[in-house]
């Protein structure tokens, strides 16, 4: 079977973890490596090149070309419309879903100065921040992480917002300050690697095998959650639900304004026989709150509407 990935040390990283897996269970794969537009244009904010669901697009169009047999993605960057010719066939058991914010100092979200130069790709990363610390100047980040890690220490700027995921997946330990989720909600799926194959393929039933059944759960109940406010990938909208027991799913979802002025958020503790049934509410309710609005606002100061994505 053949592997597409992007050619991101990442990208590498987690078709990696899928290559060493499907071995322990006794399948060969071969890697093919993809160039996609969101990596050639790096020099522009994502939603001005057609928001995140850029990096996969082109996977989707090489594997139902017959090209490639397996496309490994990270699961936030799927968009929620998918082809019904592709499966996503397996969610692996998620990494950290938290933001961090790493510095070359060490210093914390706290104790940066005023006007400090924080560096983010996400518009919700950037609303968080706003929000959290007005007096602090956010300016976009593109690149692969080995680049974004780059600019900070070459001084471009005080600080950086990356998904601990990211850092864990590349073996990589640096002295980063997690942030705290009731400020800096994680995206829908964040922390999570998704497998996408040919629906009823063999590639299906070969890694279908992997799936992590929690984490499946929990990344549905995100984006239904969100599902009615319509949020693109571009607008600034978090959305996370962990397991706290068999019986409980904890649900957090906010939507923000790009300027983190104003905010809508919702809490819960569900159960988990009317799970979906529980986000739904939640969902409606985001929109009665006024979520709805700050999306429609975001996406029209972006001049970008990505609104069947998340």
């Amino acid at each position: 079977m053949i592997i597409g990935t992007r050619a991101s040390d990442l990208a590498i990283a987690q078709t990696e973890t899928i290559e060493r897996m499907l071995s322990e269970h006794g399948f060969t794969t071969t890697r093919k490596i993809i160039k996609t537009s969101g990596d050639t244009f790096t020099d522009r904010p994502l939603h001005e090149i057609g928001g995140v669901g850029v990096f996969v697009r082109e996977l989707d169009d090489r594997m139902m070309s017959g090209e490639i047999d397996i496309a490994v993605h990270s699961m936030k960057d799927l968009p929620t419309v998918r082809p019904e010719e592709l499966a996503t066939s397996a969610v692996l058991k998620r990494d950290s879903p938290y933001d961090v914010l790493l510095t070359t100092d060490g210093t914390r979200m706290d104790e940066l100065p005023e006007e400090a130069v924080l560096g983010t790709t996400s518009m919700r990363r950037r609303s968080q921040i706003l929000r959290y610390r007005p007096d602090l100047n956010v300016q976009d980040l593109r690149g692969n992480i080995n680049t974004r890690i780059k600019k900070l220490e070459d001084g471009l700027y005080d600080g950086i917002l990356l998904a601990e995921a990211g850092l864990q997946r590349m073996g990589w330990e640096m002295d980063v300050q997690r942030l705290d989720p009731q400020f800096f909600c994680p995206s829908a799926n964040q922390g999570t690697i998704a497998v996408v194959t040919p629906t009823g393929s063999e590639a299906e039933q070969a890694t279908s095998l992997l799936d992590h059944h929690q984490t499946r759960i929990e990344t549905k109940l995100e984006r239904i959650a969100v599902a009615d406010v319509e949020a693109g990938c571009s607008a600034p909208v978090g959305s996370f639900a962990q397991f706290l027991n068999e019986d409980e799913i904890s649900i957090s979802c906010e939507v923000l304004a790009l300027d983190g002025t104003e905010h809508v958020r919702i809490d819960e503790v569900i159960p988990v026989e009317s799970c979906y049934e529980n986000a739904k509410i939640i969902s409606r309710e985001l929109v009665r709150m006024g979520g709805k609005e700050l999306v429609t606002r975001a996406v029209c100061q972006l001049g970008s509407d990505t609104s069947q994505e998340v």
